[in-house]
């Protein structure tokens, strides 16, 4: 079993836009250090804002991205989370997410997945990507869709995380699999979790920020890349992204809030890419897009 640091949470009380608004600025910024960012909606009609990270978060951090965020001050009540096992703790509530012939599930729901399904074994660890947020369960959804239409010879995963989409392509299609992480553990993890749903084989996970690795060199073209990262990174790969595909690939971006759509849609398109198609959810979105095929 791979050890689980520390963790603290940040909480800050506010009105609902005030919540969205400090949970979007923690996700799409990465030099805050947040590892996940929630806005909830609490029982007496108020709402929070809640962040979590590896480290206590320094204040003066805090502050300033309040200040970008809301142009206010606001209080946040930081506090380390309880020496448990956190993340198993909370998928003990979490029940199996169902995308199309997919399900995502702890093992403690190993019993409750259907005989047909393609079932997606996640243990609780370190790396995030459960299958409950609707960015991936947008691109299950997604891929299941592709999938339906076409075999994929050179699919990427960019930005695995826990792996959860190299491993729901390699057990639709039983073939080779590149994933790749910025986080050395996520790669851990995602190499663990293929393991586990018997894609082991079939799944090669690298640590590689962006498209810096040697390996995408040996690898591409690809035929099918999935990034299920964030805004502002997936506008600054875009043209390196491009480079990486195949004449007729088919690219699917997730992690994007429904206001990123068109800016994200505009740095692919000018690339040379043609908008497919997107599927939203809870305010967030999957896009579907193809380079054009040449000769």
């Amino acid at each position: 079993p791979i050890g689980l640091p520390a963790m603290f949470q940040a909480i800050v009380l506010a009105d609902e836009m005030s919540a969205r608004a400090l949970s979007a600025y923690f996700m799409e910024n990465e030099e805050t250090g947040a590892l996940s960012s929630s806005a909830n909606e609490l029982p007496d009609g108020g709402w929070s804002a809640e962040i979590l990270f590896l480290e206590e978060p320094d204040p003066a951090m805090l502050a300033a991205a309040a200040e970008a965020a809301l142009g206010a001050a606001v209080s946040f009540d930081v506090s380390p989370l309880p020496d448990l096992d956190w993340v198993a703790k909370s998928l003990e509530g979490l029940a199996p997410v169902f995308a199309d012939r997919f399900a995502v599930f702890g093992s403690h729901d190993r019993e409750r997945i259907p005989v047909n399904a393609l079932g997606i074994e996640i243990e609780a660890a370190q790396a995030f990507g459960t299958g409950h947020h609707a960015t991936t369960w947008g691109c299950l959804m997604m891929l299941a869709r592709l999938l339906k239409q076409r075999r994929y010879d050179n699919p990427l995963d960019l930005g695995c995380g826990s792996g959860v989409l190299a491993i729901a392509l390699a057990k639709w299609q039983h073939r080779p699999v590149l994933a790749s992480d910025i986080d050395p553990l996520a790669v851990r993890i995602a190499a663990e979790n293929a393991r586990l749903n018997g894609v082991g084989g079939d799944v090669e996970v690298i640590t590689a920020k962006g498209f810096d690795h040697h390996r995408f060199t040996i690898a591409a073209p690809f035929d099918l890349v999935v990034a299920n990262i964030l805004a502002r990174p997936l506008m600054a790969l875009a043209p390196r992204f491009v480079r990486s595909l195949e004449s007729g690939a088919d690219v699917v971006l997730s992690g994007l809030r429904s206001e990123d759509v068109m800016r994200v849609r505009a740095a692919y398109v000018n690339q040379g890419l043609a908008y497919i198609s997107r599927i939203e959810r809870d305010g967030w979105a999957t896009m579907h897009l193809r380079a054009e095929r040449r000769g």
